[in-house]
């Protein structure tokens, strides 16, 4: 319990000090012919009688509390923990290829990422391109617009030729660097490919998903079926990656298995909640209680439990 104007409180000393004067004063004694005689002392009458009187002076400091605005904390909140997650997309040149019923790689997997972004409300995404070499298009944000728009511009066939190479582990890298600069929440990188990395040789798988491990950051696999040499080849680089920041590779055939691929990570990226702590709150219910309470008990005393010297 605490108060919004403390310096009110001095003032509960004039209630106490009634009080004390209802319990020790003598009033102005009249004799009666029966005072000297051998009835009862009347103790209990005595102390119900001064408690009647000392009720005002209990409305009174209820009063001084209530100007004072008595509060309490709110019960504890939960806040969503943030989660950073980096859509990592491959744009070579082999994402251009007709997908599924209709479409390309790249555009089919645009269309699932957007769908996980805006179910993932409160999270913040950012949106990085690889091929040879990797731009940092998007950083991290929670306005999942920006990675609707860019992806509108970063077509494969929109590309220079130098990003025509897939470098999964380059990309990886550079998604780290970006991740390691947010203060708050967790990190995860979504990478979707269509083919091996020629940087995932000699160690390399190992080398990275030992510095992605360091900083926390889980990596989800998403491999787009488009021949079995491609799958092959990218599927197990990417499963030493995955397993060893904590994610899993994925593969997709079709539209309808990659949405289902983006739910399953949903699952596994789950949204944490810590508690925060709460604002205070105004606390005059239980002195507004109290108060009634005295009212109803000084009325009653009032028809006939009173001090009578006439």
């Amino acid at each position: 319990m605490s108060f919004h104007n403390p310096q009110l409180l001095w003032l509960l000393a004039l209630p106490v000090i009634w009080a004390f004067w209802q319990w020790v004063r003598r009033g102005h004694p009249v004799a009666l012919p029966f005072d000297h005689g051998r009835q009862k002392e009347g103790r209990v009458l005595r102390f119900l009688t001064n408690f009647a009187g000392t009720l005002p002076a209990l409305l009174l400091a209820i009063a001084v509390l209530m100007l004072a605005g008595p509060r309490k904390p709110a019960p504890p909140q939960e806040e969503r923990v943030l989660n950073n997650i980096i859509l990592c997309l491959d744009v070579s040149g082999s994402m251009g290829v007709p997908f599924g019923s209709g479409g390309t790689r790249f555009e089919a997997a645009v269309e699932a990422a957007r769908e996980f972004c805006n179910f993932r409300k409160g999270d913040a995404f950012g949106l990085t391109i690889f091929g040879s070499e990797y731009v940092h298009w998007v950083p991290p944000t929670k306005d999942v617009s920006a990675i609707a728009n860019a992806t509108k511009y970063v077509r494969p066939n929109n590309m220079p030729s130098w990003m025509g190479g897939t470098m999964i582990a380059n990309a990886l890298r550079g998604c780290r660097d970006q991740l390691v600069r947010t203060k708050e929440g967790d990190r995860a990188v979504i990478l979707i490919s269509d083919g091996g990395s020629a940087d995932f040789s000699n160690g390399g798988d190992r080398a990275v998903a030992e510095e992605l491990a360091q900083d926390k950051i889980r990596v989800f696999g998403i491999m787009i079926a488009g021949g079995e040499n491609g799958m092959s080849m990218g599927a197990g680089g990417m499963e030493t990656v995955a397993v060893g920041t904590g994610g899993k590779v994925f593969t997709a055939g079709d539209q309808a298995s990659l949405d289902e691929v983006f739910r399953e990570i949903d699952g596994m990226q789950k949204a944490r909640f810590k508690q925060t702590t709460a604002d205070w709150v105004d606390a005059y219910t239980p002195f507004s209680l109290a108060g009634l309470v005295c009212v109803f008990l000084y009325a009653l005393s009032l028809l006939g439990l009173r001090y009578s010297p006439w």
